[in-house]
């Protein structure tokens, strides 16, 4: 398995931790694994972009321009953001949570309407309430394992191995409640793929 993978949100949201979960999987897998976390003004409910590169032999851990397989990708904006990034043929996984920047909470810009919209003029878009799903499984701030779900689900691979690498990571206080999220993520894509048939 070679695969970019360049994960998006805002400070908080814990697109570091679901680096690491990535990570995790590809040591599980005996894979070569590189992850750059670039933290931006993350203390500020800024950007947070991280580059996870999983391969045989990965040398760099930057993801170029037009260089990831799948962007995970936190809120619209941030999405926006991070389409750049995508290669030709490669997937957008959105959590579609709208949460205002510094400019739009001071009234200096307006939130940027139809985000989703212009995204999937350029690329596949895979969007879903991972809030309102991360809620339901018990905790707010299980997002980025809802979206790992959809991943997981969306490579058809194998949840175990994936649960493993979340327990490598995540403290044991908090795994039973991530490993829900994960699985409804997962559940989630499956379903809406049934859906479309």
């Amino acid at each position: 398995m070679k695969m970019d993978v360049v994960i998006i949100g805002v400070g908080g949201q814990g697109t570091l931790l679901a680096s690491r979960i990535l990570g995790a999987l590809a040591d599980l897998k005996g894979l070569d694994v590189k992850v750059s976390e670039v933290h931006g003004m993350s203390q500020r409910g800024g950007s947070v972009i991280t580059y996870v590169r999983v391969g045989s032999d990965i040398h760099s851990p930057m993801v170029d321009l037009g260089g990831a397989d799948v962007v995970l990708a936190f809120e619209q904006v941030e999405a926006l953001r991070a389409l750049p990034y995508l290669k030709r043929g490669g997937v957008m996984i959105v959590g579609d949570q709208k949460i205002n920047p510094l400019s739009v909470i001071t009234g200096q810009a307006a939130y940027p309407k139809g985000a989703l919209d212009a995204l999937r003029q350029q690329c596949r878009v895979l969007s879903l309430d991972a809030l309102s799903i991360a809620r339901e499984a018990g905790e707010v701030r299980s997002v980025n394992l809802v979206l790992l779900g959809v991943l997981c689900a969306y490579l058809g691979e194998d949840p175990e191995l994936w649960h493993e690498a979340v327990a490598r990571v995540v403290k044991s206080a908090f795994l039973e409640v991530n490993l829900k999220a994960f699985d409804a993520g997962r559940r989630h894509y499956e379903e809406s793929e049934e859906r479309n048939g």
